[in-house]
C-alpha cells in the first residue's frame, strides 16, 4: 500500500510528489495523458515558489532554465504610461525579486527528472474509473491506455486532476462559480520590434487587450489578448484575434507557432478535502490568468499538504490536523479568485465607463501608487505569494510586532554570515525555533525537548525593518510559515 497515490501529474501533482518524497512518504503517481504537456498557459513562476523551491535546493537550476523577469510596461493607445521594476518592487522582502518567465511544459519535465532522481516515475496513460474510501484508507481502480486495469491501495489519494477532476467529482465536492462571456487566445509567436525582451507588455486600448510575455528564447513571445466578438467555435485561428491593442506595440509578428482559444473561468471546490482524499490546484479553484497565479496557487496548494501528510504518516499528528489544509488554502484560493475577478472584468469589460478606467484612470493613478515604496512593496508581496497568511487558521499562534503566527518567515539578508540568509535554515524542511538576538539555556533546553531546530542569528538592523522584534521566539512550520510568534516561550503547533 502507498501512503499517498497522486492523480494529475502537472506542476501541482509533481511537486507534492517531490515533497512527500523528501519527506520519506511513499508515493504513486498517475496521469491519463501519455506524456508530460508540450503546449502550456501557465508561464510565470513567483518568488513564492522560487523559495519554496531553494528549501529543496532546486531554486538555482529552475532560474537557469528561465528569464528573471526585469519588470513591466503599461502602454495605452500606443504610449508606454508606466513601467515598474520588479527588482525595487521585491527588494528585502524576497531573495527573489522578480517573477520567472518558465513555461509550465518545460516546468513539468524539469519536475519529471527530478522525481526520478528520487525513484519516482509516472505512470501515464492510466486513468482513475473508480474510487471508494475505506476505513485505513482509499481504493482506486485504474484503465490503462493499452489495456487492463488494477486496484490500487493507499492511504490518501490527492486529486491534482484539473478542471474536469475525477477525484472532485468522486467526492461530490462541488465546483461552483461561473465563466466568462468572452472567448480569448494564447499564441506563441516570433515577431521583431523593439518592446523590452525580458519585460511583461500589457497594452490597453478603448474595447482591447493584449499581454505580450517574453519567452526564453530572443525574439520569442507569448501573446494573451481576446477574439472577436462575433467569432464562434473552436476553429477560431489568428485571423479572428482583436488587432487593435497589438498594433500600437512596437511589435510586428512575423509568425504564429502554437494557437489555442479558450474561456476562463472561474470558480472553487465547496470542500478541499473529505475524509483521505483532497484537491489541489485547478481540481480545487480556476481563475482568470490576471498576475499570473493559477499554477503558482496549485504548487502552493501542495507544499501545504505535503508536510502535513507526512507529519500525521510519520510524527503520530492526530489526522484532525489535516482539516487545516482546507482552512489554510481554500480561504486564499476564496480571495484570489475574487481579486483576480475583479481584475480581469475591467481588462475585458465593455462599456463607455470601463473605457475611461482602462485608458484614462489607471494610467494616470498606477505611476503615483508605485512611485511610493508602499505601494511596490504591497503590489510585489500580493502578486509574488509571499504575502500570503494563514492568521485566521488553528495551526497559528500569537504576535509580536507586526509579524503574526501564520505569516510567511520574514526574508533578512544576513551581513557578514556565512549563512547568507535567514531562509538558508529552511532547507532543512523540519520544525525550528528562530531567535534574532540572543537566548538562555532554557530556551536552549526547551527547543531540545521538543526537536526543534534552534536557529540563532545574531541582531542586525535590517531584521527590525523586515518586522522582527529582537530576542522573541518564531515557531517556523516545515513550509516556511510561523505557527507561532511569541516574546517568551509556548509549546506551539507541534
Amino acid at each position: 500500500m502507498a501512503d499517498v497515490l497522486i492523480v494529475g501529474a502537472g506542476p501541482t501533482g509533481l511537486t507534492l510528489a517531490l515533497w512527500l518524497t523528501r519527506f520519506g512518504v511513499s508515493v504513486r503517481v498517475v496521469d491519463r495523458a501519455e506524456g508530460p504537456g508540450t503546449t502550456s498557459r501557465a508561464l510565470v513562476v513567483q518568488a513564492r515558489i522560487l523559495e519554496h523551491y531553494a528549501q529543496l535546493g532546486l531554486a538555482d537550476e529552475v532560474i537557469e532554465q528561465g528569464i528573471p523577469g526585469a519588470g513591466a510596461n503599461l502602454w495605452v493607445k500606443g504610449e508606454r504610461k508606466a513601467h515598474v521594476s520588479f527588482a525595487e518592487m521585491g527588494r528585502g522582502v524576497s531573495p527573489y525579486p522578480y517573477a520567472l518567465i518558465f513555461p509550465q511544459d518545460a516546468h513539468e519535465r524539469f519536475l519529471v527528472k527530478v522525481l526520478e532522481r528520487e525513484g519516482v516515475t509516472v505512470e501515464r496513460g492510466t486513468s482513475v474509473v473508480a474510487l471508494r474510501e475505506e476505513s485505513d484508507g482509499v481504493l482506486a481502480r485504474v484503465q490503462r491506455e493499452g489495456g487492463g486495469s488494477e486496484e490500487i491501495r493507499a492511504k490518501y489519494v490527492a486529486g491534482c486532476d484539473g478542471a474536469r477532476s475525477f477525484v472532485r467529482e468522486a467526492i461530490g465536492a462541488g465546483f461552483a462559480g461561473g465563466t466568462y462571456a468572452h472567448r480569448f487566445y494564447v499564441a506563441d509567436v516570433t515577431a521583431d520590434g523593439s518592446l523590452p525582451q525580458r519585460e511583461l507588455s500589457i497594452a490597453l486600448d478603448d474595447a482591447d487587450f493584449v499581454a505580450a510575455f517574453p519567452l526564453v528564447e530572443p525574439g520569442h513571445w507569448r501573446l494573451v489578448g481576446a477574439l472577436n466578438d462575433e467569432t464562434r467555435g473552436d476553429a477560431a485561428g489568428w485571423e479572428d484575434v482583436r488587432q487593435d491593442a497589438l498594433r500600437q506595440l512596437p511589435l510586428k509578428v512575423r509568425d504564429v507557432g502554437w494557437f489555442s482559444t479558450y474561456r476562463v473561468h472561474h470558480r472553487v471546490a465547496r470542500e478541499f478535502r473529505r475524509g483521505r482524499a483532497f484537491l489541489l490546484g485547478d481540481a480545487a479553484h480556476i481563475h482568470s490568468p490576471v498576475g499570473g497565479q493559477g499554477m503558482n496557487t496549485g504548487i502552493g496548494d501542495a507544499v501545504n499538504l505535503a508536510w502535513k501528510l507526512a507529519a500525521v504518516l510519520h510524527a503520530n499528528w492526530p489526522s484532525s490536523s489535516l482539516s487545516s489544509y482546507e482552512c489554510e488554502r481554500r480561504g486564499f484560493a476564496q480571495k484570489l479568485v475574487a481579486t483576480t475577478d475583479r481584475a480581469f472584468t475591467f481588462i475585458s469589460r465593455d462599456g463607455a465607463l470601463a473605457r475611461l478606467v482602462r485608458t484614462q484612470v489607471v494610467p494616470a493613478v498606477l505611476p503615483r501608487f508605485m512611485a511610493s515604496e508602499s505601494g511596490r512593496r504591497l503590489a510585489f508581496r500580493t502578486v509574488s505569494q509571499t504575502g500570503v497568511e494563514y492568521r485566521a487558521c488553528p495551526l497559528s499562534a500569537g504576535t509580536v510586532g507586526s509579524v503574526h503566527g501564520g505569516d510567511r518567515l520574514p526574508w533578512v539578508k544576513l551581513n557578514g554570515d556565512a549563512r547568507g540568509d535567514n531562509f538558508s535554515a529552511l532547507r532543512s524542511l523540519r520544525w525550528q525555533m528562530h531567535v534574532y538576538g540572543r537566548v538562555d539555556a532554557e530556551a536552549e533546553r526547551y527547543c531540545a525537548e521538543r526537536r526543534f531546530e534552534l536557529h540563532v542569528f545574531p541582531w542586525q538592523d535590517p531584521m527590525e525593518r523586515a518586522g522582527l522584534v529582537r530576542d522573541a521566539f518564531y515557531l517556523v512550520r516545515p513550509d516556511g510559515y510561523l505557527a507561532s510568534a511569541s516574546y517568551r516561550l509556548v509549546s506551539g503547533a507541534a
